[in-house]
């Protein structure tokens, strides 16, 4: 918890050299002249307070708390907006007697009269940009917000996000000290306070209204020149590996153990067979593979789970699948249960469609693997893909160690061929990009309106990771929803595989649809779920392999998929 806390804190202090921070620089600055104790702290402590708090919200919270987010901002923007005329026309402050008017001149006046006018004044103001700071979703805030909306409400998130807030607000602090002295040192020489103070009105009006056209989530991101993805990944990686390593011991040298297994009563049911529980599995070597249908992630590692469940299952090992859903669709056991039966998995699989295996076993990520021994307690785990060499060592470990003699040899092959292939481990390739507002990065239509329909327009060029929608869609918190025929979604895509997670809106409703690869069919280039023109159908809820190039898988590519039939569902974009 402790790294996790760091982590947080420098993510936030890196968000100084990231362009969504500019919006907020002129709030900051408009008390640039006022001591900071009474003005500039209230003002960030008022910032930091109100963003984790509005974030914990939005990741638990579900589409009501976004919706009621966006009558704070716009109520923000409105009282923001008066502080800046105030800033620019002070004279006019003095007229206004209207009660919201009334607030938007104090906070203009603050510090003129006493002390607890000025900080709350400051720290009025300070919520009003919290309710706006939109900070741009690198490694490190994605991180916070997927275990914020994994887990559920806690005392925890709520820590991590404001220490973020806390770590922007630190930076923010530190320029805020720069520019009183500049601002002192120009208005003793100068004698420009007025004007400078208009200038800074005049600076959060354009920003009020930057961030009223969606600037700050948008064009700012679009045309970052400091980006800090880079940085904030290697903190990620450093703390929290994407894939921990799986060391096998050498001869002689004991596996740790690392705790007991945890109890698998939380299972919401059980597929190919009658419910198993941490006492009946004694005497068994157990794996226990955390894993969804639609995570491109999990199923290239299911030929070797399958593999290993298939080649010691006669040899005392139990391979148990927990089914935990990232989308809403994979808590339908139907769905889960069609899903298992087409990818071939015949091994006991738990539901766990409310997370209570996950967080018993503190389980952070798809997948992810337990290697427990006869007597029930966990001696290693890996998480990720690869390493599956050295976890079939680890359960010929554990079966000798039970007793077991005579142990087939060799190791499980990967024969994946279609989505379940393995990763190409390609230098540069696109993140997981996801298509609901919730989580939503790189979306480049314009502002995204929420939990409505509206025509979105896609631009002529993209900049690579980043993607657009054209036609009537409806952005919903982990899906758009395609609401007339003939939508579309772009994509300037990295990497040799495409992936898209699709559902249709009706059961057994199909919708049509067809790709294009920078404007021409897709030919030898085509997925598993289109043929070489292109064309394809979406029957059912789960990852759709669109694209597959044969050839140079360096360059950028434009992939485009225009939905012919209205209804269509898409949650995320994944790589490989």
């Amino acid at each position: 918890m402790t790294l996790l806390l760091v982590l947080a804190y420098f993510g936030g202090v890196l968000t100084i050299v990231s362009p969504c921070i500019l919006p907020v620089l002129p709030f900051a600055f408009a008390r640039v002249d006022r001591p900071f104790r009474r003005n500039g702290l209230p003002m960030l402590i008022g910032m930091a307070v109100t963003f984790a708090a509005v974030a914990t919200l939005a990741a638990i919270g579900g589409g009501w708390a976004v919706r009621a987010n966006q009558y704070g901002r716009t109520a923000a923007l409105v009282l923001l907006a008066i502080f800046a005329v105030t800033l620019i026309w002070p004279e006019l402050a003095a007229r206004w007697t209207q009660p919201i008017v009334a607030l938007g001149s104090r906070w203009s006046q603050a510090g003129s009269s006493n002390d607890r006018d000025s900080i709350v004044g400051a720290m009025g103001l300070g919520v009003a940009t919290g309710l706006l700071w939109a900070p741009c979703a690198g490694p490190i805030l994605g991180l916070l917000l997927t275990g914020a909306a994994l887990q559920g409400a806690s005392a925890r998130t709520t820590v991590l996000l404001f220490m973020f807030a806390a770590g922007a607000a630190t930076s923010l602090a530190l320029a805020l000290f720069v520019g009183r002295r500049v601002f002192v040192l120009m208005r003793r020489s100068l004698g420009v306070g007025e004007w400078i103070r208009r200038a800074l009105g005049v600076l959060i009006l354009t920003s009020v209204v930057a961030i009223a056209l969606g600037a700050d989530t948008g064009f700012l991101t679009r045309v970052s020149l400091a980006s800090t993805s880079r940085i904030e990944q290697r903190l990620v990686d450093a703390v929290r590996p994407r894939a921990a390593s799986t060391k096998v011991p050498t001869a002689g040298e004991a596996l740790a153990v690392e705790g007991e297994m945890p109890p698998l009563d939380g299972a919401t049911g059980w597929l190919n067979t009658a419910p198993l529980s941490r006492e009946s599995l004694r005497g068994r070597v157990v794996l226990v593979d955390f894993w969804t249908y639609s995570c491109i992630n999990c199923l290239r590692t299911l030929p070797y789970v399958r593999g290993w469940a298939e080649k010691y299952k006669d040899h005392g090992l139990v391979v148990i699948g927990v089914h935990t859903p990232e989308f809403a669709f994979e808590k339908d056991e139907a769905n889960v249960r069609r899903a298992a039966a087409d990818l071939g998995v015949n091994y006991p699989v738990a539901l766990d469609s409310n997370y209570a295996i996950w967080q018993a076993f503190n389980n952070e990520y798809w997948p992810a693997d337990y290697f427990v021994d006869a007597q029930g307690r966990i001696r290693a785990h890996h998480f990720g893909e690869g390493g599956y060499a050295e976890a079939e060592d680890i359960i010929r470990r554990l079966l000798t160690e039970a007793g077991q003699r005579n142990l087939p040899g060799g190791y499980v092959n990967d024969d994946g061929t279609g989505v379940d292939a393995a990763a190409s481990n390609a230098p540069q390739q696109s993140p997981e990009t996801y298509v609901g507002y919730a989580r939503g990065t790189n979306f480049d239509s314009g502002p995204a309106v929420y939990d409505k329909p509206h025509d979105y327009r896609a631009p002529d060029t993209l900049a690579a990771d980043h993607w657009a929608l054209a036609g009537q869609w409806t952005i919903h918190d982990e899906r758009s929803v395609l609401d007339r025929p003939g939508g579309r979604i772009v994509y300037r895509f990295r990497g040799r595989d495409l992936h898209l997670v699709l559902g249709p809106m009706t059961s057994g409703k199909p919708i049509r649809f067809v790709v294009r690869i920078d404007g021409a069919e897709p030919g030898a280039n085509h997925g598993t779920d289109v043929d070489a023109s292109g064309r394809g159908t979406v029957t059912d809820e789960r990852l759709y392999q669109l694209v597959r190039l044969a050839g140079d898988t360096s360059t950028p590519h434009t992939v485009e998929i225009e939905f012919l039939d209205a209804g269509v569902a898409a949650y995320a974009f994944t790589f490989g």
